[in-house]
């Protein structure tokens, strides 16, 4: 599967964005897609739809979800992350009043065969006999997070995850109810080599979960731990009040994760080829060769690094050169261009 390059390039927005920005970054995509905002945003006063993301580990389904959410307004959209539910499962756990409010919900909602509380300890890592989460249980959690968002657009960022949980996100927009609307597929295809940089130095924001790269990716704030001697971190949304960034729980390097990749092209491949399901293709990288044709430069993935100068953090860019995964020297997007495109093939969609 090659998806192709979205054009992003517009010759009639002369102007120059600091994506970084909110407000320019808001500037940039009114300026390049107005009208399929608009039209998006008249098709949600009485629609919804489901979009599925899919991409591999690190490929950013998320921050992507998340923008999108961020230019549509909260009213309208909401992001639901499998990996997140789980994370939530734990934190619900450590209370008396959480425990019992779940397990009530779970022995109401979920069918399934194994007993709830052994579908807990799977998801807790505890179970002796290694049993794999079942398929009914991750469903029973969605069900219960959706309940949160009534009549809202989803974005599923984690589901499905396996072949066999294909068949069941065909029927999900059924199952909680939701009228004729629109289900699809996000596909995101980001090279390998991409994915590694960011894996190796991503951190999330431990209140609102939103993933950033020290090199990649930062935020607006960066700070200096004298104890460890190494730069870090701090969350740009207004409500974290600047809280440091931590590594992902769980985060390993790419070689230790090469059998979830295969498995995750694997489901991508399974998705593409699915008939009656439209997909929205997103591509990360550019050859060289065709960038200044495609993109503008300020759409581009630079790469940052940092200097310490009597205490104050000095922030500096170089432009980061990779493969793709045919060997192609290309240039990474930053998430904006691929939002964008996003956004103009889903009101071509509805």
């Amino acid at each position: 599967m090659k998806i192709p390059v979205f054009k992003t390039k517009d010759l009639d927005v002369t102007q120059s964005f600091d994506l970084k920005n909110p407000e320019e970054r808001k500037v940039y995509f009114e300026a390049k897609a107005g009208l399929e905002i608009k039209k998006i945003e008249e098709f949600l006063k009485n629609n919804t739809f489901v979009a599925y993301l899919m991409g591999k580990k690190g490929s950013g389904k998320g921050t992507r979800a998340k923008m999108f959410k961020e230019i549509l307004g909260e009213d309208k959209v909401a992001h639901i992350s499998v990996g997140d539910l789980v994370r939530s499962v734990h934190k619900a756990l450590e209370t008396k009043e959480g425990k019992k409010e779940l397990i009530e919900y779970l022995k109401k909602d979920y069918r399934g065969y194994i007993s709830v509380e052994e579908g807990i300890d799977a998801i807790l890592g505890r179970s002796q006999d290694k049993v794999s989460v079942p398929d009914e249980l991750i469903l029973s959690l969605l069900k219960r997070e959706i309940d949160k968002h009534d009549r809202k657009a989803l974005f599923i960022d984690g589901f499905p995850r396996t072949l066999d949980q294909i068949s069941y996100s065909l029927y999900f927009r059924t199952l909680i109810g939701y009228r004729d609307d629109p289900d699809f597929f996000v596909i995101v295809d980001v090279p390998e080599a991409v994915i590694g940089a960011r894996i190796k130095d991503r951190v999330v924001c431990p209140k609102c979960f939103t993933p950033r790269g020290l090199s990649l990716m930062p935020t607006e704030s960066v700070g200096y731990d004298k104890e460890e001697k190494k730069f870090f971190l701090r969350c740009g949304s207004e409500s974290c009040n600047g809280e440091r960034m931590r590594e992902k729980e769980g985060e390993v390097g790419i070689e230790k994760i090469k059998d979830r990749l295969e498995a995750d092209g694997a489901l991508i491949e399974k998705a593409f080829s699915l008939h009656g399901v439209p997909k929205i293709l997103l591509r990360n990288s550019v050859a060289l060769n065709e960038v200044k044709e495609m993109v503008d430069e300020y759409e581009v993935t630079l790469e940052f690094y940092y200097e310490n100068k009597d205490g104050k953090v000095v922030k500096k860019t170089r432009q980061w050169v990779t493969k793709d995964d045919e060997g192609v020297e290309s240039v990474s997007l930053l998430p904006e261009p691929g939002v964008l495109s996003m956004i103009k093939q889903i009101a071509d969609l509805i």
